[in-house]
């Protein structure tokens, strides 16, 4: 059953009912039993229902501890992740409680004066943070968050700009997380076929225009935060916080949100909102670079340090640093100014990790379902199709960014997904068309970071949400329209470089779409007060 048709069904199955129900961990919980129970049906004619079912329970049991011990050792990867969410819950209750989002929000109201200025704010700064797709998404939130809610800005049109920045820069950013795993990758394709005229690094550089689907969406994002453009369900959410001043549907439980209010110091700065991001910042970032050069040689550019660095322990160390920096500026408020009880000391703890505990769960859900997925075959089965068709080479860009966008929003791993699907890109591209291999590429990044952007089970979209404080499901219907609607943009634009050869052309023909698209949509999708 695996690496067959059948393995779409888990995935499937999965997103459909986290669409109709808008209930995520049962969603998941379904997706994941119906993988299990795919994975074992082979065995019922042998060994029996019972049996069946009880090695269907087991592999799930075996997938979940998967995530916490690897090879009899704490799995530090996945560990460290949520490490760095409880810290982080930990981090955002310690800075509301000294008065830094309230001095913050007070600050900012006096410069940024529209709710255009707000959404753009955030916007550029998911352009600046492009280290890691994690870390720009929860770090963006946490600092756009107080401005948008000010200027009542939904948090669903908040997780799309932080959603929508996020990885489309990774991928593109050579000195990324990202962009330096991608750049080993192509180095291997690139010796596999002995392409020795061209360089990895050099051959990332010339893809980035070629990866349509990162402009679209960045356009899209830029259009619709300047012009405030409301598709589909998000009009619903912008009419409520404009009109009533809910940023989020009061009925739904939205991620990384407070159990309970709790007192706020009137005497707080903006340093105190600050300086645990800066601190959290410089401190992941230190620590990519730390691990990246014990890990790199002597004399190594910083493209290598960035790709050999560990990013799951850079994250907790930087959060660690940054909850120090929070706790000392608490404790300024409480001791030395005397403006709050240190009493709330425990309570600040408690409920931070509270906060986050909803999106632990989903992200521990998603991905037991993504490794049962991935023991399916899901994306080798896709990725055979391709292979073994018979088609215009013309075409191979804009089919591998079909056929990537569909492998990554049913696994809801883009990372997975081009490691896959780009050496199988190579592979096919090269037999039959080699001028079109850059092309080619570029295509499969662009529809890993597409599917990843619509996938409800992907731990980016996930983290979105949770950095955005937003209702999970949606962030994610929200944002589906806006991402088709570029992915479109950006397919026809490989159909043209398929057969024109021109990067210049297909970027001329996106662009152009989106450019009409904001034309026509801008006076006709706005809330009317």
């Amino acid at each position: 059953m695996t690496a067959t048709i059948y393995s779409l069904v888990p995935p499937l199955v999965a997103i459909l009912m986290v669409i109709l129900t808008r209930k995520v961990i049962p969603s998941l919980g379904v997706g994941i039993l119906s993988a299990a129970l795919i994975l074992h049906v082979p065995t019922i004619s042998e060994n029996g229902v019972s049996t069946w079912l009880i090695d269907s329970f087991l592999t799930i049991w075996t997938s979940f501890i998967a995530i916490f011990i690897d090879e009899g050792a704490i799995a530090t990867s996945t560990v460290y992740i949520i490490l760095f969410l409880l810290i982080l819950g930990m981090i955002t209750v310690f800075i509301s409680i000294s008065g830094g989002s309230r001095a913050f929000g007070e600050w900012a109201e006096k410069r940024v004066k529209t709710r255009v200025g707000a959404k753009l704010t955030a916007f550029v700064l998911g352009i600046i943070i492009f280290i890691d797709d994690y870390f720009n998404a929860l770090a963006v939130g946490q600092v756009s968050r107080p401005l948008t809610d000010r200027h009542r800005v939904s948090r669903a049109k908040l997780a799309y700009i932080i959603d929508s920045t996020s990885a489309p820069i990774c991928v593109v950013s050579p000195v990324s997380s990202w962009g330096a795993s991608i750049i080993g990758i192509i180095g291997t394709i690139l010796i596999a076929h002995n392409m020795t005229d061209i360089t990895a690094f050099s051959a990332f550089l010339q893809m980035i225009p070629m990866n349509f689907y990162v402009i679209t969406t960045l356009l899209m994002v830029f259009g619709v935060s300047m012009f405030n453009i409301n598709i589909g369900p998000m009009k619903i959410h912008e009419e409520r916080a404009i009109l009533h001043g809910d940023v989020v549907d009061p009925s739904k439980p939205v991620l990384g949100a407070l159990k309970e209010e709790l007192p706020s110091s009137a005497k707080g700065t903006v340093g105190d909102l600050i300086w645990p991001i800066v601190a959290l910042v410089v401190g992941t970032v230190g620590s990519m670079i730390w691990t990246g050069s014990k890990a790199t040689e002597e004399n190594a550019n910083l493209i290598d340090i960035f790709g050999n660095a560990s990013v799951a322990p850079s994250l907790l160390y930087g959060g660690l640093f940054g909850f120090v920096v929070a706790l000392i500026l608490f404790f300024n408020q409480t001791l030395v100014k005397k403006n709050i009880q240190s009493s709330l000391f425990s309570k600040a703890i408690v409920e931070g990790i509270k906060s986050m505990l909803p999106a632990v769960y989903i992200l521990v859900f998603a991905w037991v379902i993504v490794d049962l997925i991935s023991q399916l075959g899901t994306g080798s089965y896709l990725a055979v199709q391709v292979e073994n068709s018979n088609m215009n080479p013309a075409f191979l860009p804009v089919i591998l960014f079909v056929v990537a966008g569909l492998m990554a929003f049913s696994t809801g791993t883009s990372w997975g997904t081009f490691g896959v699907m780009l050496p199988i890109a190579g592979d096919i591209i090269v037999s039959t068309d080699a001028t079109l291999l850059l092309p080619t590429l570029a295509a499969v990044l662009a529809g890993s970071v597409f599917g990843d952007h619509c996938s409800p089970i992907s731990d980016t979209t996930i983290l979105s949400s949770t950095g955005a404080g937003s209702h999970h499901i949606d962030h994610v219907l929200t944002q589906l329209p806006y991402a088709i609607i570029s992915a479109v943009f950006a397919m026809v634009g490989y159909i043209v470089l398929g057969f024109t050869g021109s990067t210049v052309a297909g970027i001329v023909v996106s662009v152009s779409l989106i450019g009409v698209f904001l034309l026509i949509f801008r006076n006709k999708s706005k809330v009317v007060k």
